[in-house]
């Protein structure tokens, strides 16, 4: 049975994240798999890209092209949106590779729209965000427009029913039916989400979480960990990371530093350090209310997994999340973890078992989180035991590229 994974890079982003470790999981269970990808970064030898330099530099440059098109900037909008209509050569690449199923991770910024119509394939695609049922969009937060036919676009910042976002969700209806589609949900709260929706409502739709590698994401004894990032061995260590963790507002920083600023009152100052990973450092990290530490980005699994191990709590702040990649694997490396209890988050966090839920989006509470987790060393080891026992149970690698196969096997039928 041959595979074919599509996604936009291969190193870059959880949906990456998803592909890569996703077609290593299947292919050492007999399957054969590989991922094309617009922009390749790494020598993994399973992953294609465009060889040519013509190819490679409209892989980079796609994205941009087709925001300047459509007059779509950072400014002019309140979020990612892609309306996918550059043309692509994706159906002639899919074709040479002669696979048996193509399973689609993020695409949005990778292919035309309309190119699905000429996969003569059965087509998986997991959902990474929801841009799939959307007219554009990949969050659509309160909005619900896509249950309809979108228009008046919140993100577009439009009035207008019959604006960009109509039209691409015109496009996607009729490039969408007929498909032989089948739609994997890595959450239960995005699959409630496409089956409300008017352009996926019909399909089949199944709940398979994102894995992790837990041999590969283990705790790491926390003396060791902290002195590979010369952080303090005295203090309570509160992390907090992504890409773009401080620039992306979903990713919720500034519900974070609203939190932080509460936690002052719970939790003297000398007590606590913060511990930041990500792309871009914040201007005013130094008036947090505490000592702060900015790591830079980090993306190899060792670093990461001796990073989360360092930490005696992990927080996410975002606002919106299909499931939660960084809270998987700080689990996975025994760290308990406070989060809104918003998107897919839930189905990772069972609130005060393996970590906490806050109140969605109430600073003070996920104060109060973190706080709680803590105070109480006792509290915090048996926090971590269950938090390590969930991802293993539930979202190890092997289960879940087990789960994948036996999926492919039921649609090859």
């Amino acid at each position: 049975m041959k595979i074919l994974y599509l996604n936009g890079a291969d190193v870059e982003g959880g949906a990456a994240k998803a592909a890569t470790r996703l077609l290593q999981g299947v292919n050492e269970h007999g399957a054969d798999a590989r991922l094309y990808v617009q922009r390749k970064y790494s020598d993994l030898p399973l992953v294609d890209g465009p060889r040519s330099l013509l190819g490679k530099t409209l892989g980079f440059a796609r994205p941009t092209i087709e925001q300047l098109l459509f007059g779509i900037s950072p400014k002019k909008v309140n979020g990612p949106f892609s309306a996918a209509f550059l043309p692509d050569g994706l159906s002639v690449q899919v074709c040479s590779m002669n696979p048996d199923i193509v399973h689609l991770h993020w695409v949005a910024r990778m292919m035309r729209l309309e190119t699905l119509r000429r996969l003569t394939v059965p087509i998986v695609w997991t959902l990474h965000d929801s841009w799939a049922f959307t007219g554009g969009c990949y969050l659509p937060g309160d909005c619900t427009r896509y249950r309809e036919s979108c228009g008046a676009c919140p993100v577009l910042g439009s009035a207008r029913e019959n604006d960009l976002s109509h039209w691409v969700w015109g496009r996607k209806e009729k490039a969408w039916h007929g498909l032989n589609l089948t739609i994997i949900a890595p959450s239960r709260w995005m699959a409630a989400c496409a089956r409300a929706s008017s352009l996926l409502h019909n399909v089949s739709i199944e709940v398979i979480p994102n894995g992790v590698d837990v041999q590969r994401y283990k705790p790491v004894e926390k003396y060791a960990a902290r002195e590979r990032f010369s952080l303090p061995h005295d203090k309570k260590l509160i992390l907090f990371g992504a890409k773009s963790a401080t620039l992306d507002r979903n990713k919720g920083f500034h519900l974070y530093t609203e939190a932080l600023r509460e936690l002052t009152a719970i939790i003297k100052n000398d007590l606590v350090e913060l511990v930041f990973f990500g792309s871009v450092e914040p201007d005013k990290l130094s008036n947090l209310g505490f000592k702060s530490h900015y790591l830079g980005w980090q993306n190899d699994d060792s670093t990461l997994s001796q990073l989360y191990s360092a930490a005696d709590v992990f927080v996410l702040p975002s606002i919106q999340e299909s499931l939660g990649y960084t809270v998987m694997e700080a689990m996975a490396c025994g760290t308990p973890s406070v989060a809104f209890c918003q998107g897919g988050v839930p189905d990772l966090i069972d609130h005060q078992q393996n970590g906490y839920l806050a109140k969605p989006y109430e600073p003070s509470d996920l104060a109060q989180g973190i706080a709680w987790v803590l105070e109480s060393d006792d509290r915090r080891k048996k926090l971590s035991f269950q938090a390590r026992c969930k991802v293993k149970q539930e979202f190890a690698l092997e289960r879940i590229a087990d789960r994948h196969l036996a999926l492919y096997r039921d649609i090859m039928q």
